[in-house]
Parts: structure tokens; C-alpha cells; sequence
């Protein structure tokens, strides 16, 4: 604010009434002006990201890339690693390291995996462990977020578990035996050797996706964690790597973007006039973008590539319209959507071009 060339307003961050009333007054504004918009909402605080989503996701198109979008897009490359190991969801074990908003986003979106596995809501909330930076969570804690509290773990369950408290991550992976490890943290380097070590001891195929960026943030680059695992890991990152060579296997590794899914996603539920984004449509988005690789080869990505966007945004859009319609909130005349021909033909027809009209080329 203190540059001359600032174009903003000249005043201190708003907070508490005045900021709520002002994303109240921008969601009815903006809603009653463009009623066919999603609102996508992205780069929020974590004391207001789910809050706000909470507040409104019922009663607006409304989505959160960094609450939702982040942990659909992990939703996807998890899919094609348990392809690859031949588990049920529903069985998985998750430690995440970094409890914000993305961290529990992404908790939030694999526990919903889980119990559409057959998984009760309690019993999956069970199997997640949320590591952040005053150690593993428990509900002793004073200072846990409201999307922490539900996988805060009881303090008496893990008051034999080490000496020293808080109890860091290297001590929960040795006590969870995670299927699962994802990193959200931000800490360069969270996941050493020694974790990573004791992660591939508990299973045989330990699925770790460092997914933190910048690059100088990332928990651990996928060479390290490939070397470490003996190439028996599973791995996506946040951030574009190239492939690992190891002992003769050429490791292609998927980069969990965003923009594998929020386009496609976005484009379904303008098509369909969905009411709201259920998270049945981020499942079917999630599926859709997994369906897109074949996982079973050693060494295979886990995700499609970024570069065949347009083509991957146009597939998940329809497993989006066809979830929306499935939920019941589909405002649109879809006709036949269970045809895939004319489902096809509906998204396209809705793709933007990047073409000149005959007359502007004229």
C-alpha cells in the first residue's frame, strides 16, 4: 500500500463483521447478476476458507479450490494408486503433515472416499491423523480450528507413544503404520529418509505424495523418496518434476494440479445448472481424472498429464453432469445424459473455441 502506483483502497486489512458482511454483500451481488456463475473461491486464509464454504456451499454455486479443488485433484491420484496396490479406500490409513486448510481439505475429501467404500463417517474420521506444526493433534489442544476437531485424536490414546510431547511425525508413522502419508506443510525436507524408511516398513507399497510448492517447500523430491522405497513408492507431487531413473525403471511422476479438475468441473456444473456442488460431484471429478491413466505399469503416473487439459477438462465435465443430475440438482434440460454420444456432444457444444467468427475474420 505503500508503493504510489497501488490502485487499491488505502486501508488496513478488514476483519471479523465488516469483512463477513463484505462477502456476504459480493456473493448476493454477484449471484443476482450472473445466476448461471459458479463462484470459485481461491487463496482464502484458513480462518476464513472453510467458513466461508460451509456458510454458503449449500445455498450458491459455490467452490473452493484450495478446500475442495486440492483435495479432489489427490482424490484422483489416489484412486490410481490403489489400482496399483489392489486396497479398498475404505481400509486406508492417512497421516497428513500440515493441518490447514488444504491439509483438511484433502483429509476431508479422502474420508468422504471412504465411507462411500462402505466406511461409517466415525470409523473413517478414525483413520486419519492430522500432524501439524504443535505436533500430532489431540483433543486436549485449545487452539484446533473447527475442520481440525474432527480428527483430533483422543489424548489418552496416544499418551504412551513417546517421552516427549509434542509428538512429532516421525513418532506417528511408527505408531499409525500409515497406507498414506501427504504433505501440506510447507516444510523443506519434512519427510526425511528416516520417515520415509519407517513409512515402508509398516506396508508394502507406501503411497506418498509430497505435495507442497513452491519447489524450495516441497516435504521431499519423488528421487529421494523413490531411492529410499527401493522404487516401491507411490508417488505425486505439487509441483512439475522430471522423471526418475532408477535401477532401470523410468519413473514418471504425476503432478497433482489443480487444473486437472476445477475447469472441467466448472464447465459441468454451468452446463448442468447444478444448485450447489455436492460432494458427489467432486467424487465423480476425482474419478473422472483417474480414469484418465492407466497405473499398472511400474513406474506409470499416477495423473494425465497437464498438457491434454482441454480434452481431460471435457471428461470430467461429464462425469460432473451426470453426478449433478444422479444428486438431483441439475436445473438444466440435459435430455438423455446415461447416452454418452449426446453427453459428448452437450459438452462440447458448451467448450469456448478459440476461433474468429466469420465476420470478425472479415
Amino acid at each position: 500500500m505503500n508503493d504510489p502506483l497501488y490502485l487499491g483502497e488505502r486501508h488496513s486489512r478488514r476483519r471479523g463483521k465488516e469483512y463477513d458482511d463484505f462477502i456476504g454483500a459480493y456473493i448476493e451481488t454477484v449471484s443476482r447478476l450472473y445466476p448461471k456463475a459458479l463462484l470459485h473461491f481461491e487463496d482464502f486464509g484458513p480462518g476464513n476458507a472453510r467458513r466461508i464454504l460451509d456458510q454458503y456451499r449449500d445455498k450458491v454455486r459455490l467452490f473452493n479450490d484450495d478446500v475442495q479443488g486440492t483435495g479432489a485433484i489427490t482424490l484422483a491420484a489416489m484412486r490410481s494408486a490403489l489400482k496399483v496396490t489392489g486396497e479398498r479406500f475404505k481400509d486406508q490409513r492417512l497421516v497428513v503433515f500440515g493441518a490447514g486448510s488444504a491439509g483438511c481439505g484433502i483429509a476431508d475429501q479422502l474420508r468422504n472416499a471412504m465411507v462411500a467404500d462402505g466406511a461409517s463417517t466415525e470409523q473413517a474420521s478414525r483413520q486419519v491423523w492430522l500432524v501439524d506444526r504443535q505436533g500430532l493433534l489431540t483433543d486436549d489442544m485449545t487452539d484446533l480450528r473447527d475442520y481440525q476437531k474432527p480428527y483430533a485424536r483422543p489424548a489418552g490414546e496416544v499418551k504412551g507413544w513417546s517421552d516427549q510431547s509434542p509428538i512429532d511425525l516421525l513418532t506417528t508413522v511408527r505408531q499409525v503404520k500409515p497406507s498414506i502419508l501427504l504433505g501440506t506443510s510447507t516444510v523443506a525436507g519434512g519427510f526425511t529418509e528416516e520417515i520415509i524408511k519407517a513409512m515402508a516398513a509398516g506396508v508394502e507399497r507406501p503411497i506418498v505424495f509430497p505435495l507442497s510448492n513452491p519447489t524450495e517447500r516441497i516435504e521431499a523430491m519423488p528421487a529421494d523418496v523413490l531411492a529410499w522405497t527401493h522404487g516401491k513408492a507411490l508417488c505425486a507431487v505439487g509441483i512439475p518434476v522430471p522423471p526418475v531413473q532408477l535401477d532401470g525403471t523410468t519413473f514418471t511422476i504425476g503432478q497433482a494440479n489443480n487444473a486437472l479438475l476445477y475447469p472441467g468441473l466448472g464447465l459441468g456444473t454451468v452446463v448442468s445448472r447444478a444448485r450447489h456442488v455436492t460432494d458427489h460431484m467432486l467424487l465423480a471429478a476425482a474419478d473422472a481424472v483417474a480414469s484418465q491413466v492407466i497405473s499398472s505399469q511400474l513406474g506409470a503416473p499416477l495423473l494425465p498429464p497437464v498438457e491434454n487439459l482441454r480434452a481431460s477438462s471435457a471428461i470430467v465435465a461429464g462425469a460432473v453432469i451426470r453426478a449433478a443430475v444422479d444428486d438431483g440438482v441439475a436445473d438444466a434440460e440435459l435430455g438423455d445424459v446415461s447416452d454418452d454420444s449426446q453427453l459428448v456432444e452437450l459438452v462440447q457444444s458448451a467448450m469456448w473455441q478459440a476461433a474468429y467468427s466469420s465476420e470478425l475474420a472479415r
